[in-house]
């Protein structure tokens, strides 16, 4: 897949293009990329995405923004994953926000991505003041030559699938109900950097995962699945928070203990799967009960995978 930062001035051919914020890539997402892919390739055209950096709620009101779901190199791993050709990656700035709706279609997607087939949700908007919208963009597409389709909300269990809903589910730690949202377990990745060596010192190493996310969107003590560790994943206990009984005030921190595992993992990508909150992040008196809360949620991370290998009966 090839990435491109900005907009081009021209556009080196045709392509089929969907266009939004892609954050955490769930299944109202996967629908528009497999609608994407069928398009590009019944024309004959690379299937490309535009997207933004920063989130535009970011650049507008960055207090007010909804915690991000996936960083940058992780949406974009995932969108290389559903098979897109190409990713624009537009830096989302003042100048940008106050490109007319016209000026949008015109000199983005028919001048600068050669758009011969455009692809939008049923609640896209664009443009200075979000004045833009599907049927602007229909009205426009004919003089301009190229189609436009739009897609409706795709619903699970009764519920609109959006970014807002798996946040919710994560901050309340309904991993399950996440993972159905997204179409697959959430996950952080990052790269292994040193910690201050507790873990070991209290006899559970754990590799000090980098994360992007300022403010991840769950929290607690979790079953996970370690990939890029070893040769196949990796069964193990995680701790995402501030940290309390070691520290006042800390920024979010994610630790993983892997399970009867002791290489070395530092500078390592790892991807670290959230499979199931055991609890929520606590403070201790002293290390000693540190010690022993961590040794009982290694022992439930043990007997949540044994259970989850158990065979089950036949009813």
């Amino acid at each position: 897949m090839r990435v491109t930062r900005g907009i081009p001035a021209a556009a080196a051919g045709p392509a089929a293009i969907t266009i939004g914020n892609f954050d955490g890539v769930h299944l109202g997402h996967l629908a528009m990329l497999a609608e994407l892919k069928r398009a590009a390739g019944r024309l004959g055209v690379p299937a490309c995405v535009l997207t933004f950096e920063p989130h535009p709620r970011e650049f507008f009101a960055p207090d007010q923004a909804p915690v991000r779901l996936t960083s940058l190199r992780e949406k974009l791993e995932l969108l290389a994953g559903n098979g897109m050709d190409r990713v624009h990656v537009c830096r989302f700035n003042y100048r940008f926000a106050q490109i007319a709706a016209e000026d949008f279609i015109e000199r983005v997607l028919a001048r600068g991505l050669g758009a011969r087939w455009v692809l939008v949700g049923d609640d896209f908007r664009f443009g200075a003041r979000r004045a833009g919208d599907p049927v602007m963009l229909k009205q426009a597409a004919g003089r301009l030559g190229f189609e436009v389709a739009a897609l409706a909300s795709v619903m699970l269990d009764g519920e609109r699938v959006s970014s807002t809903a798996v946040r919710n589910a994560l901050a309340a730690g309904e991993l399950a109900r996440a993972g159905r949202l997204l179409g697959r377990a959430y996950s952080i990745s990052g790269r292994v950097v040193r910690g201050d060596g507790l873990g070991r010192k209290l006899g559970f190493p754990t590799a000090n995962v980098l994360m992007k996310h300022n403010r991840p969107p769950l929290s607690g003590i979790f079953a996970v699945r370690l990939h890029g560790a070893a040769r196949g994943p990796l069964p193990g206990v995680a701790s995402l928070g501030v940290r309390p009984t070691v520290k006042q005030g800390g920024a979010p921190v994610l630790e993983v203990h892997a399970l009867d595992f002791d290489g070395d993992l530092y500078r390592r990508h790892i991807r670290v799967e959230f499979l199931h909150k055991f609890r929520d992040e606590e403070k201790y008196s002293d290390l000693a009960t540190l010690t022993r809360h961590i040794a009982l949620d290694v022992e439930s991370t043990r007997q949540y995978f044994e259970t989850a290998r158990a065979p089950r009966k036949a009813g």
